[in-house]
């Protein structure tokens, strides 16, 4: 499978998003990382939906949208996004979160599971069917500059091996959290696939975008 690099906007030039999104264009990054974040599932609060309808005007790439809120379900409705777009969605957040993926399939939308560090990676077993990608979260999810939990790469192996056991090869692992450099070599060889990228690999004060991308991808 083929590896993948997401650009947590989180971490970008919020004062001057378009730019920023042209650099990382540039960078031939393949998705745009987008935390929704309600200050109750998560103690932060972060972008909005309006961010996100209007940044699909400015861009064609895929949008990689990461809901830690409560009850997602009642939200889904309010994003305009397309075919190749990614909702994720956690497992925590939710008491029938299969009904909450099933409708994000309904809207035509690509609908990913995530899992927060302390969660058992068995909560992807049934809801497989439903995955276009499972999200591992490599910190506690809600803030950036914090670091990988010590049982990452052991949760990715075994999300992996799960996943595998049923067939389902073509899920994509992605990891979130602290992926810097030695990071992303280690959990990519236990099975990640897509990176979410921040403070720690891309938006980097001693090098560029395109060379922390270049850098990032020459490890993987």
């Amino acid at each position: 499978m083929d590896k993948k690099l997401s650009a947590s906007i989180m971490c970008a030039d919020l004062l001057n998003m378009e730019e920023s999104i042209k650099e990382i264009e540039k960078a031939g990054i393949d998705y745009l990382h987008i935390d929704i974040m309600d200050g109750a599932f998560v103690p932060n609060i972060t972008l909005g939906f309006d961010l996100i309808n209007s940044i699909k005007k400015i861009t064609d790439m895929p949008l990689d949208v990461h809901m830690m809120v409560n009850e997602p379900s009642k939200f889904i409705d309010s994003m305009c996004l397309s075919e190749n777009d990614i909702v994720c969605v956690h497992s925590e957040s939710e008491i029938h979160i299969a009904r909450t993926l099933e409708k994000i399939k309904s809207k035509g939308i690509k609908a990913g599971l995530a899992i927060n560090p302390a969660t058992p990676v068995e909560n992807f077993r049934y809801t497989a069917e439903l995955l276009d990608m499972a999200l591992v979260m490599t910190v506690n999810p809600g803030f950036a500059g914090q670091k990988i939990v010590p049982f990452a790469e052991r949760k990715v192996k075994d999300t992996r091996i799960l996943l595998d056991s049923f067939r389902y090869y073509h899920i994509p692992i992605e990891v979130d959290g602290n992926i810097s450099i030695e990071n992303g070599m280690k959990l990519s060889r236990q099975g990640a696939d897509i990176f979410v990228l921040g403070t720690s690999a891309l938006f980097m004060k001693d090098k560029n975008m395109n060379e922390a991308a270049r850098d990032f991808r020459a490890v993987l």
